[in-house]
């Protein structure tokens, strides 16, 4: 059974004296649009002549158009037509060196080479297969190449494991509350770490209920305060604090700086507002729970028993899954872990999934 709570947060008006805001940019008018279906686009890249590569992350494929959004070529899909180029996962398009561009595909750890006329020339393997679907862009920040060749993107956080308290209690990983950005050379495969922004951390807690199952209860903050990361063209990597709304530089000779408080308005949450934002959290994260609740064991989501043979001498878990045919979709019929090294590549490999 999970229990879930909500912690919202009240931004107090504060004016800002002698300070002026940013300018509006207006965006520009619709010069074309494309007369082909499109499911979920993720990444338009320019090339030479007009030409225009995207990313369907939906409909999985990527399309070459003209500068009218005509559909010159698929570049990638999961047909045959193109060799199954677009594995089954979402995929990520960014700009390579030149006019070039890579294709990130998770599903088999690789990236692919396409040049200026959409042609896919090589394949080169991935960076750290734990890191790979931070690759594809979004939520995790767009990665890029500075200019020294070296890949920059957000690195998986580190998750830390401990064992069960006395008596059995079980313990999840503690969430971080940060993650690293880091530079990755593709020939020597090395990396390096650019810096670190804040995340969202959800404040979870597991009890022993008297029957033996186990219950877990999750405060989740609605609207946290947290960083984020970008990278400008040319290789520095800017960091912004939600905190005081200032911006961190890296700078591509290693140099760092920070700059000056940027001038906002603070909007009051009035009352009104905060129980429209509490009932569409609640509405979704119910949705949430009943598709695991249909995805999941007889009457519920996959459950998972974990305890301490000896204390905390040890850590053994047991997944058990439901669905048709008595086999959990991620693990088959049972999964057991028995040592805290096997733990932490469990939970890598959970992570994992869980992302596709």
């Amino acid at each position: 059974m999970q229990r879930y709570a909500l912690l919202a947060v009240v931004l107090v008006s504060a004016p800002l004296a002698g300070q002026s805001l940013p300018p509006v940019r207006p965006v520009g008018p619709t010069v074309a649009r494309s007369t082909e279906p499109m499911g979920s686009v993720s990444q338009v890249l320019s090339l030479p002549g007009g030409r225009v590569l995207i990313n369907d992350i939906l409909r999985r494929r990527v399309l070459l158009t003209d500068s009218s959004f005509t559909v010159l070529a698929v570049v990638a899909d999961s047909t045959s037509s193109t060799a199954n180029a677009y594995g089954g996962r979402s995929g990520g398009l960014l700009p390579y060196r030149g006019d070039s561009a890579l294709f990130v595909d998770p599903s088999s750890m690789s990236m692919l080479v396409i040049d200026p006329a959409g042609q896919i020339r090589r394949v080169m393997s991935a960076p750290r297969p734990q890191d790979v679907n931070n690759l594809i862009g979004g939520p995790n920040g767009n990665p890029g190449f500075d200019a020294r060749g070296r890949l920059v993107y957000r690195a998986q956080p580190a998750f830390r494991m401990a064992a069960p308290r006395g008596g059995g209690t079980p313990v999840l990983p503690e969430f971080p509350d940060s993650a690293p950005v880091v530079r990755f050379d593709l020939a020597t495969r090395s990396l390096d770490t650019a810096g670190f922004f804040r995340i969202n951390r959800p404040n979870m807690t597991v009890t022993q209920l008297p029957n033996g199952g186990m219950s877990v209860t999750s405060k989740i903050n609605p609207i946290p305060t947290v960083d984020d990361w970008a990278l400008l063209a040319d290789g520095t990597i800017a960091f912004v604090r939600g905190s005081d709304y200032r911006i961190d530089w890296v700078r591509p000779d290693g140099t760092r700086e920070s700059g000056p408080k940027i001038p906002y308005e603070w909007q009051r949450l009035d009352d009104d507002g905060k129980a429209a934002l509490l009932d569409s959290a609640m509405k979704a994260m119910e949705q949430q729970r009943e598709m695991a609740m249909r995805g999941g064991g007889p009457g519920g989501a996959p459950t998972m028993v974990m305890m301490g043979p000896g204390g905390a001498a040890g850590v053994e878990m047991m997944v058990r899954g439901g669905v048709a045919g008595g086999r959990d979709p991620w693990f088959g019929p049972r999964w057991e872990i028995r040592s805290l090294p096997e733990m932490d590549r469990a939970m890598e490999e959970m992570r994992r999934r869980m992302a596709e």
